[in-house]
Protein backbone atom coordinates (compact mmCIF):
# COMPACT_ATOMS: atom_id res chain seq x y z
CA UNK A 1 0.00 0.00 0.00
CA UNK A 2 1.37 3.39 -0.98
CA UNK A 3 0.76 6.25 1.47
CA UNK A 4 1.56 9.86 0.57
CA UNK A 5 0.82 12.80 2.84
CA UNK A 6 0.40 16.19 1.20
CA UNK A 7 1.03 18.88 3.77
CA UNK A 8 2.81 22.01 4.82
CA UNK A 9 4.69 22.27 8.08
CA UNK A 10 2.91 25.20 9.73
CA UNK A 11 -0.64 23.97 9.11
CA UNK A 12 -2.12 23.12 12.55
CA UNK A 13 -4.17 20.26 11.11
CA UNK A 14 -1.05 18.84 9.47
CA UNK A 15 0.77 19.11 12.81
CA UNK A 16 -2.05 17.06 14.37
CA UNK A 17 -1.42 14.35 11.76
CA UNK A 18 2.38 14.56 12.23
CA UNK A 19 1.90 13.98 15.97
CA UNK A 20 -0.22 10.89 15.29
CA UNK A 21 2.31 9.55 12.79
CA UNK A 22 5.06 9.95 15.38
CA UNK A 23 2.93 8.42 18.16
CA UNK A 24 2.10 5.44 15.94
CA UNK A 25 5.72 5.03 14.85
CA UNK A 26 4.78 5.18 11.17
CA UNK A 27 7.68 5.17 8.73
CA UNK A 28 5.73 4.14 5.65
CA UNK A 29 4.34 7.55 4.66
CA UNK A 30 5.95 9.59 1.90
CA UNK A 31 5.78 13.31 2.66
CA UNK A 32 5.01 15.98 0.06
CA UNK A 33 5.24 19.64 1.04
CA UNK A 34 2.94 21.66 -1.19
CA UNK A 35 4.54 24.94 -0.11
CA UNK A 36 8.06 23.83 -1.09
CA UNK A 37 7.38 21.82 -4.24
CA UNK A 38 5.18 23.18 -7.02
CA UNK A 39 4.85 19.73 -8.62
CA UNK A 40 3.43 18.36 -5.36
CA UNK A 41 0.89 21.18 -5.25
CA UNK A 42 -0.09 20.54 -8.88
CA UNK A 43 -0.57 16.82 -8.20
CA UNK A 44 -2.69 17.55 -5.14
CA UNK A 45 -4.92 19.81 -7.25
CA UNK A 46 -5.06 17.45 -10.23
CA UNK A 47 -5.92 14.28 -8.33
CA UNK A 48 -7.64 15.65 -5.26
CA UNK A 49 -9.37 18.55 -6.95
CA UNK A 50 -8.70 21.02 -4.13
CA UNK A 51 -5.78 22.60 -2.32
CA UNK A 52 -6.77 21.35 1.14
CA UNK A 53 -4.12 19.86 3.40
CA UNK A 54 -3.52 17.53 5.04
CA UNK A 55 -4.43 15.04 2.37
CA UNK A 56 -3.40 11.42 2.62
CA UNK A 57 -3.29 9.61 -0.69
CA UNK A 58 -3.94 5.91 -0.11
CA UNK A 59 -2.92 4.06 -3.25
CA UNK A 60 -3.67 7.25 -5.17
CA UNK A 61 -7.06 8.01 -3.58
CA UNK A 62 -7.31 11.18 -1.47
CA UNK A 63 -8.46 11.27 2.13
CA UNK A 64 -8.97 14.70 3.70
CA UNK A 65 -9.59 15.97 7.23
CA UNK A 66 -6.96 15.42 9.90
CA UNK A 67 -9.20 13.41 12.23
CA UNK A 68 -10.28 11.10 9.38
CA UNK A 69 -6.63 10.59 8.41
CA UNK A 70 -5.65 9.79 12.00
CA UNK A 71 -8.60 7.41 12.35
CA UNK A 72 -7.56 5.61 9.15
CA UNK A 73 -3.93 5.34 10.29
CA UNK A 74 -4.98 3.89 13.64
CA UNK A 75 -7.24 1.32 11.97
CA UNK A 76 -4.58 0.32 9.43
CA UNK A 77 -1.31 -0.31 11.32
CA UNK A 78 1.94 -0.26 9.41
CA UNK A 79 2.75 -3.62 7.89
CA UNK A 80 -0.85 -4.82 7.68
Amino acid sequence: MKLELYKFDTCPYCVRVFDAIKRLGRTDIEMHDVMKNEDDFKRLMKIGGKDQVPCLFIDGKPLYESLDIIDWLEKHPQGN
